[in-house]
């Protein structure tokens, strides 16, 4: 539930990666040793489930449900439980080990949090699968109600650093955030908390918050790779190499030996062709899109797996996507893909 192992690298080590000041190969084969012997060659694939979208106060400026962002997303209010739980059966039949409710909003009131323990309680119970719960603010009080109902992991990123977090957003603060974590940690539920990268942040941000999620022990991180979504607010956004964005897993990667690294948001556009060698340092990403963002869908994530020579962690996969991974993986130039060979035949 919490990480053990001590980061492998200092401050400076980390910067220096970023900045480019050392080769990227030490730096990755340093990494990829360190993801095999914690995880093997297996990869975890998340599936996000958006529960209750907009209605939202907060001014987070890199969100598309953030108050008066007017970026055309659908409102709906907390799906019904029958509804949360056929995407969770849905969710597993495509091969996804945990899955990931998210509501939009400041955080949930003492009703809605016993309305969702009582869905996490269900799919816990009934689908034998493991629950995270991305619900915003939360006290004492609320996260012990969520561990009761057995609730593996809450998702609540920090962002970026304390000293950058005024910059994208005012309407909470970074303080707030952190007592959040503080509080679903002295309830025993497992920490998912991360990072989104190319919001105008420095190196320096970077790694405060990479060493603050140290502090924090958090088991899980999803480094996200800011996309500009209609109605964003963040005044200065990066252009993000893939190169630059394999670097950032890998500082990640050496600062959290033993933690689940998440390739989130934004792989596709960010990393690019770099995203099979991004799997040697994450062992961990999301399928079949981001929130409001669309992304890979399940048999395109599961190929990319299996072409980087790592398998999915899964229970079964459904046979839709599997066959639909088995014909890409069988193309291989064969005649029938290519008629017109056949005139070559002697």
């Amino acid at each position: 539930m919490r990480s053990e192992i001590a980061s492998v690298i200092t401050r400076a080590d980390a910067l220096a990666i970023l900045d480019g000041a050392v080769p990227l190969y030490a730096p990755l084969a340093r990494a990829a040793e360190l993801r095999e012997k914690y995880f093997g060659k297996t990869v975890r694939i998340h599936i996000l489930d958006n529960i209750k979208n907009g209605h939202c106060a907060e001014d987070c400026g890199y969100c598309a449900q953030r108050k008066d962002a007017g970026s055309g997303i659908t409102d709906y209010p907390l799906k019904n439980e029958d509804e949360i739980f056929a995407d969770a059966l849905a969710a597993k039949e495509n091969g996804a080990y945990r899955f990931c409710m998210v509501t939009s909003g400041t955080g949930p009131s003492k009703n809605s949090t016993e309305r969702l323990a009582g869905v996490i309680r269900r799919i816990t119970d009934e689908l034998g699968m493991k629950v995270c719960l991305s619900a915003g603010l939360v006290d004492k009080d609320k996260a012990d109600v969520l561990a009761r109902a057995g609730l593996d992991r809450y998702n609540h990123n920090l962002n970026t650093s304390e000293k950058f977090y005024p910059e994208i957003c005012s309407t909470h603060t970074y303080a707030e955030r952190g007592a959040t974590l503080s509080a679903l940690n002295g309830a025993g539920i497992g920490l998912c908390s991360g990072v989104i990268v190319g919001m105008g942040e420095t190196a320096i941000d970077i790694v405060d918050a990479a060493f603050q999620l140290k502090d924090f022990r958090v088991i899980s991180i999803p480094v996200n790779f800011f996309i500009p979504v209609p109605g964003h607010a963040v005044k200065h956004p990066q252009v993000l190499t893939p190169e630059y964005c394999l670097r950032v897993l890998i500082t990640f990667r050496l600062i959290h030996p033993d933690s689940e690294i998440r390739i989130a948001a934004g792989r596709e556009g960010h990393l690019r062709g770099l995203q099979s060698t991004a799997l040697m340092v994450a062992n961990s990403l999301f399928a079949s899109g981001y929130l409001n963002v669309k992304g890979s869908n399940i048999a395109e994530t599961i190929q990319l797996i299996r072409d980087a020579g790592y398998e999915p962690e899964t229970e079964g996969l459904r046979a839709a996507a599997g066959s639909e991974a088995d014909k890409a993986s069988d193309f291989s130039y064969a005649p029938e893909n290519f008629p017109a060979l056949l005139k070559f035949r002697d």
